[in-house]
C-alpha cells in the first residue's frame, strides 16, 4: 500500500504528507476492522454494530484524505 501512495521522493508539501499519512493509516485501519468482522471459529462473535461503525469511520477518513489530496494537487497544478 505504501508503494502505491508514496512516490520515490518525499512530497515537499506538509499538507500532502499529512493527507498521505491519513490515507495510509485509514486504509490499514479499514483492513483491520474488516478482519474483525470475520473472526476465527472458536472466537466469540464480534459486535457487528461497532465493527460497522468503525468501517464507516475508516471509509470516511479515506474519502476525506483523498479529497484533501485532490484539492491540494489541483491548487498546486493551477499555480
Amino acid at each position: 500500500l505504501q508503494r502505491l501512495f508514496f512516490p520515490p521522493q518525499k512530497p515537499k508539501s506538509e499538507l500532502v504528507r499529512a493527507s498521505l499519512r491519513l490515507l495510509t493509516s485509514s486504509a490499514y485501519r479499514l483492513q483491520s476492522e474488516c478482519r474483525k468482522a470475520l473472526p476465527a471459529e472458536p472466537s466469540p462473535a464480534p459486535d457487528i454494530q461497532l465493527v460497522t461503525q468503525q468501517v464507516i469511520q475508516c471509509a470516511y477518513d479515506i474519502a476525506k484524505a483523498a479529497k484533501q489530496l485532490v484539492t491540494i494537487t489541483t491548487k498546486e497544478n493551477n499555480n
